[in-house]
C-alpha cells in the first residue's frame, strides 16, 4: 500500500467510504491505479471522502473495461448433407470431367474440382461479408470468403440446380441442396463447411472432434465418453 493512501485511510479510518474504500486497497487494485496515474489525489483539503467515493468509481468502470470480451457467437450447425439422395453426377461434369458443378440460389454457381479437391460456390452470395462473391476451401482446412473481380466459376457457364435433397460427391467432399433451396457443402474428414442459402451464407469452421463440451462424446453425440 502507498504510503498517502495509507495515512489517508489511517487519518479518515471512521469514515464509512473509506473502510469500502479499504478493500480495494487490499486486493491490490486502488494502489495499481495510483500509480499508473488512473486515480489523482489533487489536493486533500478538497474531500478525501469524496476523492475515494471517486476511486470506487474509477475502480468499478476499470474492472468492467478489463473483463474478457463476450465470446463470438456459435455458428450454426450444417446440415447432414451425407443424409440426401446422391445424384449422378452425368449431368454435372463440367471442364472435361474435371469438375462438377451445379446453381445454388440465384445467380450463384458451386463446384467441386475433382483435380484439387477443392470446392466453393461464387457469384451474388446472399448475406456475405464486405460484399464477397467467393466462398472456397481446399481439401483440408476451413472455407474463407474472398472478392474477386467477377464470379470465378460463371466461367462453366449456363449448369443445373440440383434437386432437393439431392448431393454431389468426391471423396470426403459433398455438396448438396435441401428442400428450400440452401446450398450446403461439407468436408467429412474436417468436419467443417458453408451453406449459402436465400437467407443467408455461413461459414462453419468449429470441427467437433477438436471443440466440443468436455465430456461429450464426437462418435455418439448424447452419449457418455468412453
Amino acid at each position: 500500500m502507498g504510503l498517502i493512501a495509507f495515512l489517508i485511510l489511517r487519518f479518515y479510518e471512521g469514515n464509512s467510504y473509506v473502510r469500502a474504500s479499504a478493500a480495494l486497497l487490499n486486493t491490490g487494485v486502488l494502489p495499481v491505479l495510483v500509480r499508473y496515474g488512473v486515480v489523482m489525489f489533487p489536493r486533500i483539503a478538497f474531500g478525501v471522502t469524496g476523492a475515494l467515493v471517486a476511486v470506487v468509481a474509477v475502480a468499478a468502470s476499470a474492472a468492467l473495461a478489463w473483463a474478457d470480451p463476450d465470446p463470438a457467437p456459435v455458428p450454426p450447425p450444417l446440415p447432414n448433407v451425407n443424409a440426401y439422395a446422391p445424384i449422378s453426377p452425368v449431368a454435372y461434369s463440367v471442364m472435361g470431367g474435371n469438375w462438377y458443378a451445379f446453381a445454388g440460389p440465384a445467380g450463384v454457381t458451386c463446384v467441386i474440382n475433382k483435380t484439387s479437391g477443392g470446392y466453393g460456390c461464387s457469384g451474388a452470395l446472399p448475406g456475405a461479408p464486405e460484399g464477397a462473391n467467393l466462398l472456397s476451401a481446399g481439401p483440408v482446412g476451413p472455407p474463407s470468403f474472398a472478392s474477386t473481380g467477377q464470379p470465378i466459376f460463371s466461367a462453366v457457364g449456363e449448369v443445373k440446380a440440383l434437386p432437393p435433397n439431392t448431393r454431389l460427391s468426391f471423396r470426403e467432399i459433398s455438396c448438396g441442396v435441401d428442400g428450400t433451396g440452401a446450398v450446403a457443402c461439407v468436408n467429412s474428414h474436417d468436419q467443417v463447411g458453408f451453406v449459402v442459402s436465400p437467407a443467408g451464407t455461413y461459414i462453419n469452421d468449429v470441427n467437433p472432434m477438436l471443440d466440443r463440451p468436455e465430456g461429450s462424446n464426437p462418435y455418439l453425440p448424447g452419449m457418455p465418453p468412453g
